[in-house]
């Protein structure tokens, strides 16, 4: 079989023998009904777990609305005019509502990213701010040690609403719900406490019971207390296809297991090969975003296996201290070592890639000098197709293929497991 893999602005094309090849991973076809803001409107007037946004809130109240910056894909813009007119209904003034940008650990944002993430309306009827981990409340500590602090604003709000994207997570499980507090506006050394936990077992995309990094993440948004929340998922196109909205838990799971029937792909066992690529521009910009496929991939490569990852990476390793962490490594599983004791955000990309090198080869297939492919502990490939032919002639004639043509979005999981 043919198959075609988004490679930066261009393809890579691949010829998989028939025999060989086990499966092609491709988000599920999901029936939509609503969608964009016709969806997000649905969701707030038929919330999960709790009463309406409007009920909950009252006049005089300061409310905090929590949502993501600009390095992530929530398109706030669409959900604020909705959001707006429930705070309204609820007798709350613009002049008690305030947005503020979870930053985490990210840079600042300039006025321009505000304002086209807050949307037109919002930013001129309400306040709209980045969090800021300087300026933060002690509120307690999680059960598992990590620190709970928390942006003034919203630690002295009388309300906070929560807003995010439901995606895979590597070490979350998934993202949205409680994750808008920790790390969103939480100070570094709480975010370090909480994902130090990345390298346990149960910290993994698609896993959420028995996670326990998630749940210190959980646990650190009820300490704070979340009123309400409006998550939403995106397609490829970045299209909301789904809107849930009301109680932190029972809403986000209900997203959580809508993201499932989307892009959670069964597979009946593990491949010898896995041929994975982000799905190209700008996903496979650097190979700090780049690792976001290979780590989805992981599951379903065998142990001893081949994993071929297609990115660009045109613009190098992309973060600073994921650039560091790599040059500064002896070997790859000493990147394992370091972030069990010290952990660095940015660095704890490249543990992860380091973990998946415990138990697979990784071939790079990008514009990266080999030189710098051999420096991240990887091994160069010209083209998707040769790095394929030497794979099935390690792996024999027999040799399993999966090609995953969008890692980021596609999570296999082997039935029954």
């Amino acid at each position: 079989m043919e198959l075609e893999l988004g490679f930066g602005t261009g393809t890579q094309r691949i010829a998989v023998p028939d025999k060989n090849l086990m499966a092609v991973l491709t988000p599920n076809d999901v029936k939509k009904e609503l969608t964009g803001e016709a969806e997000v409107k649905r969701a707030l007037e038929t919330p999960t777990g709790s009463p309406r946004l409007r009920e909950i809130v009252k006049p005089g109240e300061k409310i905090a609305v929590i949502t993501s910056d600009i390095t992530r894909p929530m398109p706030t813009w669409k959900v604020m005019p909705a959001l707006l007119d429930e705070l309204y209904a609820g007798g709350v003034r613009p002049e008690d509502v305030t947005l503020v940008f979870a930053l985490g650990s990210h840079r600042a944002q300039t006025p321009e990213e505000r304002r086209h993430l807050a949307g037109e309306r919002a930013y001129n009827e309400i306040r709209c701010i980045d969090s800021d981990p300087n300026d933060c409340v002690h509120m307690g500590v999680t059960g598992r040690g990590t620190p709970v602090d928390i942006f003034t604003p919203v630690a002295k709000a009388d309300r906070r609403i929560c807003l995010g994207n439901i995606e895979y997570h590597y070490f979350a499980g998934y993202s949205g719900g409680a994750k808008a507090i920790m790390p969103g506006v939480s100070t570094r050394a709480a975010i370090q406490a909480n994902h130090a936990r990345m390298v346990e077992d149960t910290s993994c995309a698609g896993h959420i019971a028995g996670n326990n990094l998630r749940a210190d993440i959980e646990e650190a948004g009820a300490i704070v207390g979340i009123d309400f929340i409006l998550n939403v998922v995106l397609d490829e196109h970045k299209e909301i296809i789904r809107a849930v909205a009301g109680d932190v838990t029972e809403a986000h799971r209900a997203g959580c297991a809508f993201l499932d029937t989307l892009y959670m792909k069964k597979i009946d066992a593990r491949a010898d090969i896995v041929v994975v690529s982000q799905g190209g521009a700008p996903k496979d910009l650097n190979l700090y975003q780049t690792q976001k496929a290979l780590d989805n991939a992981k599951h379903a490569v065998k142990k001893g296996g081949t994993v071929i990852l297609v990115g660009s990476c045109r613009e190098g390793c992309g973060e600073g201290v994921f650039a560091r962490w790599l040059r500064e490594a002896p070997d790859a599983h000493s990147m394992i070592e370091r972030v069990k004791t010290r952990f660095e955000l940015g660095g704890h990309k490249a543990a992860a890639i380091a973990m998946v090198l415990e138990n697979a080869k990784v071939v790079l297939v990008s514009d990266l000098p080999d030189e710098q492919v051999r420096a991240a502990f990887l091994t160069p490939a010209a083209s998707a197709q040769e790095a394929l032919d030497r794979a099935l002639r390690e792996y024999g004639p027999d040799a399993t293929v999966i090609v995953m043509p969008y890692g980021g979005s596609t999570l296999p999981r082997v039935a029954g497991a």
